[in-house]
Parts: C-alpha cells; structure tokens; sequence
C-alpha cells in the first residue's frame, strides 16, 4: 500500500509539471464537473479499490489465480460498455478478443507445471473472491474513464485520477497504518529506487495513454490490449532473468499476438 501511494504522489508531480509545461496551467481549471466526477470515481475503483483486493488476492490465491481473474475483465468491460455506452464490436474485435484472452489463459497456465486446481480451503475462497471483485472494480473504471474523459485533455484527466487515488491511498494507510507503512517504506533506498522508476511507467505515462487510447477505441478494446502485461513480460524474463519459458507460455504469447493484430487491419 506504501508503495502505491509513493507512485501516484510521484506521478502526480510529474503530471504537475508535464501539464503547466504543455497547458500553461498546472492544475485542470478547465475539467467540467462531469470530467471531475467520473475520472475521480474510476480512479477510486480502477486505482485503489482495485489494487487494494488485487494484492490481497496475490497473498492468498497467488499471482497466476489472480491473473486469470484478471484476464476476464475484457469481456466484462465490453459487456458494460454496450449496456451502459451503447459500445459494440465487430466480429474482427471479437475473434481478436477472443484470441488474446486465449493466449493470456495460455500462458498464465503455462508457468505451472500442473492443471490440477489445489483443494478449494476458506482462505482460498476469499482469494478468489478478492481477485473477482478486482477484476470487476478494474472493468467498471475503464468505462468511468470512458465517460468522463470525453474530448477533455488525456494528460489533465489522467492527472485528476492520479490525485485522487493520492487521497484515497493516503487515507488507507492513515486508517489501517496511521502512515506508519509509508514512514517505512523511505528506509529502503533500493527499494525507493525501483519505485520512482515504476512510476515514471505506471501510473504517469501508463495511465496517460490509457486516457488517450479509450478516447478513441472502444473500452472493451482498450481493456483487452492491457491484460497483454502476462504475455509482454515474458521477454524481460527471457533476456534478463533468463528464465526458461515454457512451450505453452510461447503458444499463448504467439496466439495473443495473432489476436491483438487483428484490432490493428
């Protein structure tokens, strides 16, 4: 939680300085009230309610569980973007979404030696249900984002996201750690190092380009190129982990990149 909250204030003063640079103002006087509520509400659920139960899934079920949940917010997304949004895909959209969330079950499922699901134990149940209501929270937000971005300036609205998840993570750690998790967190300097170097990619430039990209491709779309991170992350394991990836992580990887073209002809 302390390191969340490290990374939005970080991308909240990179944003800071990238608006007042292109914008000439440094905090978005011009967003409409419609722009201030919806963005701040995608990033209570996308940013903090999401990551809050994502990470608590990962310290029950595990991270590849927890991936799996994950990997079904496209079609949920989708799915609420043509109820709410009127959103539709074409049969190209929907084979390519169909090929991607194949490759990403793939993969994620290739990196365990077994297919066999561990007894289901009350911890467990909780994990999954954590990881569902992360995959939920994050497919909610992307439509929020979807409405309240609207013709608005990507990296002010991106910036109002990132000032408020800085609220709702702050409050967090002051109710449940009374900051002590942030206090702690600047006594790891390599840690710290590794932190403002994620924030720099995620949430500044990330949750920039998610703005910019959901104003012009439909949520659902954008929400499946997203859940590419299993896939993607395979070649800096590959080059400098050397990990040894397995056949089916390599058939996931070539089956989601097949279906994430066809977005693109």
């Amino acid at each position: 939680m302390a390191v969340n909250f490290l990374k939005v204030v970080v991308a909240f003063i990179l944003m800071t300085i990238t608006v007042s640079l292109l914008r000439g103002m440094p905090i978005p006087f011009d967003a409409t009230l419609n722009n201030w509520i919806f963005l701040s509400l995608s990033s209570l659920t996308g940013f903090v309610i999401t990551n809050t139960f994502l990470f608590n899934a990962y310290g029950t079920v595990g991270p590849r569980v927890a991936m799996l949940f994950m990997a079904l917010s496209p079609p949920i997304t989708a799915g609420i973007a043509y109820a709410f949004l009127g959103e539709s895909l074409g049969q190209r959209s929907l084979l390519g979404m169909s090929l991607v969330l194949s490759g990403i079950f793939m993969t994620v499922f290739g990196r365990s030696n077994s297919f066999e699901l561990a007894k289901i134990n009350k911890e467990d149940r909780r994990g999954y249900l954590f990881a569902l209501f992360a995959c939920i929270g994050q497919s909610i937000a992307m439509n929020l984002q979807k409405i309240g971005a609207a013709d608005f300036d990507p990296v002010s609205g991106a910036q109002i996201r990132v000032f408020t998840a800085v609220i709702g993570f702050g409050l967090i750690s002051l109710i449940y750690y009374r900051g002590k998790n942030i206090k702690n967190a600047f006594k790891n300097p390599l840690g710290l190092k590794y932190m403002f170097a994620g924030a720099f990619f995620s949430p500044f430039l990330g949750a920039i380009l998610v703005l910019y990209a959901i104003q012009r491709v439909s949520a659902g779309i954008v929400s499946t190129l997203i859940g590419l991170t299993p896939i993607l992350i395979l070649i800096p394991e590959l080059l400098f982990f050397k990990k040894k990836i397995k056949p089916l992580e390599i058939a996931g990887a070539i089956v989601a990149v097949g279906g994430t073209t066809l977005f693109f002809l």
